[in-house]
């Protein structure tokens, strides 16, 4: 679809359920899966389904294997991605690839935290999380070693005291799911050991 159609698609789109599921795909910027988008929004799922393929056959949204996800056009300014706070980080120990953690950790529920799907930063991708009830995102990512957990900011540059729990609570089930009891095929790697003389754990980010 040329650019200047798929700006006319999407002001028709409106402020109903096609545009709220399209704004929350370019805020999240990346793979979405239908339980997610459904939670998130509070959303029937055959209102759901039936908003998906509308925005499909506009040329808005396409789907992927790791769910959906909204298309830009061509020149098109995307939507500023929301800031981040890093709320805790753990190291992780040589030998275990961001690859291996995204495939033990995505798609999974943790207590109250309910899958979203893979969010797509300037700086890497993110597997991403919401409340049992869709508020709130909490997100997690790996960087050079470190896996660190997030939650987006207000106005003022604050989480909210629900979001740093949830961070809490994100990062204690994902220590829990990888270590060595629960891991597969990681052969003699030891994670969350000793190394360097000092204990793997979690820091509290400042």
């Amino acid at each position: 679809m040329p650019a200047e159609g798929t700006e006319r698609a999407t002001a028709a789109v409106g402020g109903g359920l096609d545009g709220r599921v399209l704004s929350t795909l370019q805020e999240l910027r990346g793979r979405i899966a239908f339980s997610g988008l459904r939670r998130v929004l509070g959303a029937h799922p055959e209102s759901l389904s039936r908003s998906l393929r509308r925005l499909e056959r506009e040329g808005l949204v396409e789907r992927t294997d790791g769910g959906y996800r909204a298309i830009s056009a061509p020149g098109a300014d995307r939507p500023v991605a929301p800031e981040l706070k890093p709320i805790a980080s753990v190291d992780l120990p040589v030998g275990v690839s961001r690859d291996f953690v995204h495939g033990r950790l995505a798609g999974r529920w943790f207590g109250s935290l309910r899958w979203v799907g893979r969010v797509e930063r300037p700086d890497g991708a993110l597997l991403a999380w919401a409340g049992r009830d869709g508020s709130g995102y909490t997100l997690l990512g790996i960087d050079r070693g470190v896996l660190r957990v997030y939650v987006p900011v207000d106005a003022a540059g604050d989480p909210t005291s629900d979001g740093e729990d949830s961070a809490y609570e994100l990062l204690a089930h994902a220590i829990d799911a990888l270590r060595p009891s629960a891991t597969e095929g990681v052969g003699d790697v030891a994670l969350f050991a000793a190394r360097r003389g000092r204990p793997f754990g979690w820091m509290p980010e400042n």
